[in-house]
């Protein structure tokens, strides 16, 4: 099978409900990757266009819902169910949700 033009990786790890950083899992992230598949197949993207995929821990816990574009090599943050459509239509255009990209900030943060 041909490479997909791009990899998204949603975090979905799982940690204590009582955990200081909390995790994604917790905060909606299985249900986000689950829409992201239904809607890629649903948009013809699923065999070429892109994959959504299932990632242990991103190291961005401070952001909620984190998922990793690659090979542009960028972070969606505080992703929820809602913002999947609007991802999906750019991947669609090969554009970018600006508003959900991670700044430099973000990242230092972790």
């Amino acid at each position: 099978m041909p490479q997909r033009q791009r990899y998204l990786f949603v975090c979905t790890n799982q940690r204590a409900e009582d955990h200081p950083k909390r995790s994604c899992a917790t905060r909606g992230a299985v249900e986000v990757q689950r829409l992201l598949k239904d809607q890629l197949k649903a948009r013809g993207l699923a065999t070429l266009g892109a994959r959504a995929c299932q990632s242990s821990c991103l190291d961005q816990c401070s952001s909620g819902v984190t998922i990793l574009v690659e090979p542009d090599h960028f972070f969606y943050g505080r992703v929820t169910v809602e913002d999947v459509p609007e991802i999906v239509e750019a991947l669609a255009n090969g554009t970018r949700v600006e508003r959900l990209v991670l700044t430099a900030g973000d990242l230092a943060r972790g």
